[in-house]
């Protein structure tokens, strides 16, 4: 029994959520939702919500345990990239690419 949550288009860069991934792939819910509660990075309070989005999916619709549940994946695609221009010297202009990702996580249980 899996049960899946994704959050599209989120204004951040996938590098710096897929940091987030990694620390929480593997660990029961309720651990990793504590872990990112005490992790000041915006990617940590971006996958606190998709994760809780998760378990509630699960308890809603497969009707899971709620403690049994422990993240199976957790990871994050590359969204479209808003693209900016900033000016530069000589009249040339420098491209600023705005990342944005999306974030997935797969819920199961043990």
């Amino acid at each position: 029994m899996e049960a899946v949550a994704k959050a599209k288009y989120v204004r951040i860069s996938p590098r710096k959520a897929r940091l987030m991934a990694k620390a929480v792939q593997g660990l029961k819910a309720e651990e990793a939702l504590n872990k990112l509660m005490f992790t000041p990075k915006k990617s940590a309070f971006l996958f606190t919500k998709v994760i809780k989005s998760a378990v509630a999916n699960a308890s809603q619709n497969e009707g899971a345990d709620v403690d049994s549940l422990y993240i199976k994946h957790a990871y994050v695609d590359g969204g479209p990239t808003l693209k900016r221009w900033r000016p530069r010297a000589m009249g040339r202009a420098y491209v600023i690419r705005k990342r944005t990702s999306h974030i997935t996580v797969v819920v199961a249980e043990r």
